[in-house]
């Protein structure tokens, strides 16, 4: 088991000596060694059974190539749709711990959004939808235009699981770390929990989706292909 170059371009990982196919049968082409490796790591974790559960990077790369390659801009387009119902946009009207709690943790970020991605968001009381200025859309398009299916893959779990395309977008370019995403992603969760205790099923379920979220911040690591915040407006 190995990860090889095909063609000095893409790279592979090898089960005796044939390369891995995703489960639309093809061939699994990677961007990065390191990328590769990770995946063959994964694999090589496995015994006599295979067990997706434990290959989390491999079944992201899989819906990189299978799901995302080929219909980039119809994930662009899914991740863009984001602006009209960004968790970050919507708050409670109290209690007034919750509030601060909010602010302090959303309010920065919402801040990088337009000053660094020239994202300006519209905040409002409530889950009543409110109207974006367009040019919000506008500028997260541009900021998602040039990625590649595998950052797409990983920044579209990190949005669809977070709720929120501004988080995603500030851990993927540095200006958050992923705990403090994830926190942030869960501000209005944890104080549901603080006041009448945690049920173990969502708490089971939280963790996995942790797993999800972690495995598309490696990816994103191991792709490494974003540009410099400064490019990036």
């Amino acid at each position: 088991m190995a990860a090889s170059p095909d063609q000095g371009l893409a790279f592979r990982v090898l089960l005796d000596g044939k390369p891995v196919r995703t489960p639309a049968k093809k061939v699994l082409d990677l961007p990065t060694r390191t990328c590769a490796e990770a995946v063959s790591a994964e694999w090589a974790g496995q015994h006599e059974h295979i067990d997706p559960a434990t290959m989390p990077l491999t079944r992201l790369v899989n819906s990189a190539v299978d799901g995302v390659r080929g219909r980039e801009g119809e994930v662009r387009d899914e991740i863009g749709n984001y602006v009209a119902s960004d968790l970050l946009c919507y708050r409670a009207s109290g209690p007034l711990a919750l509030i601060r709690r909010q602010s302090d943790l959303w309010d920065p970020v919402l801040a990088w959004g337009r000053d660094v991605l020239g994202v300006p968001l519209v905040v409002t009381t409530g889950v009543m939808p409110v109207t974006q200025p367009e040019t919000a859309r506008t500028a997260l398009a541009r900021t998602i235009a040039e990625h590649d299916p595998f950052t797409l893959a990983a920044l579209y779990v990190m949005t669809t699981l977070m709720g929120s395309a501004l988080l995603a977008l500030a851990h993927a370019y540095g200006r958050l770390g992923l705990e403090e995403a994830w926190v942030a992603a869960h501000v209005d969760e944890d104080w549901q929990i603080s006041q009448w205790g945690e049920d173990a099923e969502a708490a089971a379920r939280r963790k996995r989706r942790w797993v999800e979220v972690a495995s598309a911040s490696t990816l994103l690591r191991l792709v490494s292909n974003l540009p410099s915040v400064s490019n990036a407006t």
